[in-house]
This record gives C-alpha cells, structure tokens and sequence, in this order.
C-alpha cells in the first residue's frame, strides 16, 4: 500500500503539472505545436486529482513527427494508423453491438493485406464509422504538450507516465466513460485509452522535474 500510496502522490503532482500548461483542443494550430513531444489527453467528463483526468499519453517515434502525429489521431481518418482511432472506434461498435466490429479489427495497412481482406470491407460503413470516430474526438478530447527532442528520452518518460496513471488507486473512470465498453480488457480496467506500458516503472522526482522544465519550453 505505501508504494500505491507513493505513485498516487506522483500522480497527483503529473496531474497539477499538466493542468498548468496551455490546453489545446480540435481545430489546433499544427505551427504551435513543437517538432518533438509528448502529448496527454483529457476527455470530456472524466476527473482526477481535482481537475481532468489524464485519459492517454502519447508521443512519436519519427523524429520531427509530432505534430504529424496528432493530425494521424484527429485528422486523418484512417484507423490503421492511429492505434487510438483503433480503439475509439472499438468501443462505439461494441457500444452499438454492432456486427461491423469484426471488420474494424482487420488492418489493410500492407498491400498483401489488402488483397486478402479488402473485399470483405464495407467501405461505406467504415467510412461512416471513421468519421465517427472523428466527431467524437473532435468534441471531447483536449491535450497538452511536452516539448521532448530526444526520442530515448520521449519513449522513457512517455512509459513512467502511462505507468504512473495506470498505478494511481486515486483516479478512474467515470460510470460512463467509453472506455468501459471497449473490448480491451487492459482498456476498462486500467482506465486509459492504452494496452502498452501500463503498470510498469513510475516516474521518479527527477523525471517530474525534467517535466516540469519541458512544459516551459
């Protein structure tokens, strides 16, 4: 209970931290946005730590694709290259008990994949349900921004963070967020939009200092 009780307070201190920083929502200024970073998300009617609940925390491998990232998630409708299209969508067909899920799990990102499974999409459903997927995302999803040059230390920092959220006994779910309907297991109960990195290494004091830098910048 001590070590539970110690990542909450980290928890809580990565909460008031993001809560501090400029929040953007959809439209967004790609301009504004630095090359390299690390995003968290927030959703409308999810709290913790008595401010919005941290929901996702994100950041990209292609160096000086940050903001290139950002658009995949709220611009881009294709959920073969957004993972959290992916799961938005995942969690509104199992909302719906609609059939068309076992679609929507097949990836066509290569081309073999597509001669395989492409014909057995309906690709005027599953436009309407990325399309979907981009209204919800539009309308209750905000994030902010940690400028992070360095992709080691983005991945490393981006895992102490999902860790240190999916470990906290502080801050949960809401009875009616989405998530819950997700089919993903590590989704409903770790209460992020996320199956990667979750209850591993937390983020140390220094890290929360690296942060708190990185914020100002």
């Amino acid at each position: 209970m001590a070590g539970r009780a110690h990542v909450s307070g980290t928890c809580t201190r990565l909460h008031a931290l993001c809560s501090s920083l400029p929040s953007y929502g959809f439209p967004f200024d790609r301009a504004a946005l630095p090359h390299n970073g690390i995003y968290v998300l927030y959703e409308a009617g999810e709290g913790g730590h008595g401010g919005p609940r941290i929901v996702r925390i994100g950041t990209h491998t292609g160096q000086n694709q940050f903001p290139s990232r950002l658009e995949q998630h709220f611009l881009k409708e294709n959920k073969d290259r957004s993972i959290f299209r992916k799961n938005i969508g995942r969690a509104l067909l199992a909302r719906d008990e609609d059939p068309f899920l076992s679609q929507w799990e097949l990836d066509l990102t290569t081309s073999a994949a597509r001669a395989a499974y492409g014909q057995l999409i309906d690709g005027d459903k599953q436009l309407k349900v990325e399309r979907r997927v981009s209204a919800y995302l539009r309308r209750a999803f905000t994030f902010v921004v940690f400028r992070i040059d360095g992709k080691e230390e983005r991945l490393r920092l981006e895992s102490r963070m999902i860790s240190t959220v999916s470990l906290c006994n502080e801050c949960g779910p809401s009875a009616s967020w989405l998530g819950l309907q997700s089919p993903k297991e590590a989704i409903r109960q770790s209460g992020l939009w996320l199956v990667n990195e979750l209850y591993k290494e937390p983020l140390a004091p220094e890290d929360l200092a690296l942060l708190a830098r990185a914020g100002q910048e």
